[in-house]
């Protein structure tokens, strides 16, 4: 019996998927003097920013160039390229409203990820937010899962775990959560069908409806 729910934040709660490329392009052009096709640009989101720049770089400088340029025009453009997804706000209110614990895991950092979710209220429906800082494991890991899980106050058994990435799924199941797919974000449903989620669902008002 699901007691809690974790989820996602990028891809899953809010819809950043054009900023996140934006930045990823405006960075690699800035810094690499290079144009990098998107798919790969965008391959490995869900695990934390400075694991992703290492695909496009060796040298520890550029890297950290990459991340500086990276953050601070992902800064600036946020607010005017992020929403949620559509009925977001409401199923977290409906949850919350049944009496279910409601925490976010996320590979972005707790700054960054607190700007989203206080821009839009969302917030408000949160017991824990767990951030790529906030941990030292970062998925497809299981510890941040599992740590999100404590903090509400339950075995991670006892969690369900929302996300769209496979490195979401790889991390709710090592955890030992129920996992769902959420098939509205970033990654293709065979990609993530391919991880053995135990749900999937096309859109975020379906998650109540699995509980």
């Amino acid at each position: 019996m699901t007691k809690a729910i974790l989820f996602d934040l990028d891809g899953t709660l809010l819809d950043t998927h054009d900023l996140i490329l934006e930045s990823m392009q405006h960075a690699v052009k800035t810094v690499l003097r290079e144009e990098i096709p998107p798919e790969r640009l965008m391959a490995k989101v869900g695990q934390p920013l400075t694991t992703q720049m290492w695909d496009f770089t060796s040298d520890q400088t550029l890297h950290d160039e990459l991340l500086r340029v990276y953050r601070e025009y992902n800064a600036i453009k946020h607010d005017g390229m992020v929403s949620p997804f559509d009925g977001t706000e409401e199923t977290l209110k409906a949850l919350a409203a049944e009496g279910y614990p409601l925490g976010v895991v996320t590979s972005k950092r707790h700054e960054a990820a607190m700007q989203g979710l206080q821009l839009f209220g969302l917030d408000a429906y949160l017991g824990c937010m767990i951030g790529s800082d906030d941990w030292p494991e970062h998925k497809p890991q299981p510890g941040p899962v599992i740590h999100g899980a404590a903090l509400l106050g339950f075995a991670s058994e006892d969690c369900m775990y929302v996300g769209d990435s496979p490195y979401d799924i790889q991390a709710g199941n090592g955890a030992g959560c129920k996992t769902t797919a959420a098939l509205w974000g970033m990654f293709s449903e065979a990609t993530l069908l391919a991880e053995r989620p135990d749900f999937a669902c096309a859109g975020i008002r379906d998650v109540p409806c699995l509980l």
